[in-house]
């Protein structure tokens, strides 16, 4: 299922100049370290277990000034007619927090929300990563929101966040929503703004792999463009020199089977790929598993391509504020953690060491692994965590990482 992607207050129109905010990225004071803090190398791809972080989140009064984004269709009111957000975080650590409107908690209190714009919020987040074994991020970077500042003032408090807990960052673009044939121009620009301008790529915990930075491109679907223009972007960002990146390729589970000569070609020529496969299950019993059944031979056909194959797990789905669907509800039940567990131990049967979390902080389509409260307001419809500790998915997903970093029984 391809990722619906929320953007508000937002055009498609043209980068023509873009107006990157060149002092909102620029590095962080020498990080202190601590006796416990153990720095994840940023010299290699493999055997990474990366989530997706979106970052988009807002709130009346922040530093991004845009109001309730992302937690709600009117960026200037919450309510629960409003909502575009599935579950309710665990707001006991935030530092800084927004009262959203009239909600309130099973007791009384005034329910807050955060903002991703606080540098304490970021800091939070990667200190859940560090605790908890989570080696980084691919931060989401979508097309349609390159000229807000506020998209690189995110990149920036993930860059200094990232270099004071020891964790890998690394650029994800997404073309969901964006004119394909403005997208190349569109990502060229910014690529060489992040490393010309801002160094992104010089910075100690950006991620590389064989010396070249790690850039992942989202939306290499083969209904939405063609295949010679996919061929055309991998060109671009493979091309040696200054600007050369080790492309990473996300999109349709299905690529392997693609027929298209030139988008079969295409997908088969990143360096690594990571098919997109939240949404993608079947029900056994009345069970729903993720499917995972192709690994083995998307492995097999990337391995001869000379391909890191990354899979990507989640833990659930659920999006039924955002689709308004509340009064019949649907999701892909979490399962008190086997949803997720089965997706780690299936890749670790493989030998695969390195996968993608999608996502780390999206609550808007159910697929957040960060802490997420059992008790939200009794205003509105909220998914839960069925009953388990806020830090649950945190915690399988670090000792997943630990699992496939052990390798597989047959491949030791």
């Amino acid at each position: 299922m391809p990722r619906l992607r929320l953007i508000a207050l937002l055009c498609l129109a043209t980068l023509s100049a873009p107006a990157f905010a060149v002092d909102s990225a620029q590095p962080s004071p020498a990080p202190k370290r601590r006796p416990h803090r153990s720095n994840v190398d940023s010299s290699s791809l493999e055997g990474k277990v990366l989530c997706g972080y979106q970052g988009w989140f807002r709130a009346p009064g922040d530093a991004a000034g845009g109001g309730w984004v992302h937690w709600s269709r009117d960026s200037a009111h919450i309510a629960p007619d409003t909502l575009t957000f599935e579950m309710w975080p665990d707001m006991a650590e935030y530092k800084k927090q927004y009262p959203a409107g009239r909600f309130t908690y099973p007791g009384g209190a005034q329910a807050c929300l955060f903002s991703s714009a606080d540098p304490e919020t970021v800091n939070l987040h990667f200190d859940w990563m560090r605790d908890y074994g989570i080696d980084g991020v691919m931060v989401q970077q979508f097309l349609v929101d390159l000229d807000q500042p506020d998209t690189t003032r995110i990149l920036g408090l993930v860059r200094q966040a990232a270099n004071r807990t020891g964790r890998v960052f690394s650029l994800e673009f997404d073309m969901s929503d964006y004119p394909p044939d403005k997208a190349l121009p569109a990502m060229q620009a910014y690529w060489r703004h992040l490393v010309d301008d801002l160094k992104i790529t010089s910075d100690p915990r950006y991620l590389h792999q064989d010396g070249k930075p790690v850039l992942t491109i989202f939306g290499f679907f083969n209904d939405r463009f063609t295949g010679a223009l996919a061929n055309q972007m991998i060109d671009a960002f493979k091309q040696p020199g200054k600007y050369q990146a080790c492309l990473v390729g996300s999109g349709q589970w299905s690529w392997r089977t693609v027929q298209d000569p030139a988008w079969a070609r295409a997908f088969r020529r990143f360096d690594a790929i990571i098919p997109w496969n939240a949404g993608n299950y079947y029900t056994d019993a009345g069970v729903s598993h993720a499917q995972t059944n192709y690994w083995a031979d998307d492995l097999a056909e990337a391995t001869r391509s000379h391909t890191l194959y990354i899979p990507e797990f989640y833990p659930g789905f659920s999006w039924n504020n955002l689709q308004r669907t509340t009064a019949n509800p649907k999701s892909i039940p979490r399962r008190g953690g086997d949803f997720l567990r089965e997706q780690f131990q299936a890749a670790h049967q493989l030998g695969i060491r390195t996968a993608f979390v999608g996502m780390f902080d999206e609550v808007d389509e159910g697929t957040a692994i960060f802490k997420v409260t059992n008790t939200p307001p009794t205003q509105g419809y909220f998914a839960t965590l069925e009953g388990k500790p806020s830090d649950y998915y945190l915690r399988i997903t670090g000792e997943g990482t630990r699992l496939l970093r052990a390798g597989s029984p047959d491949h030791k």
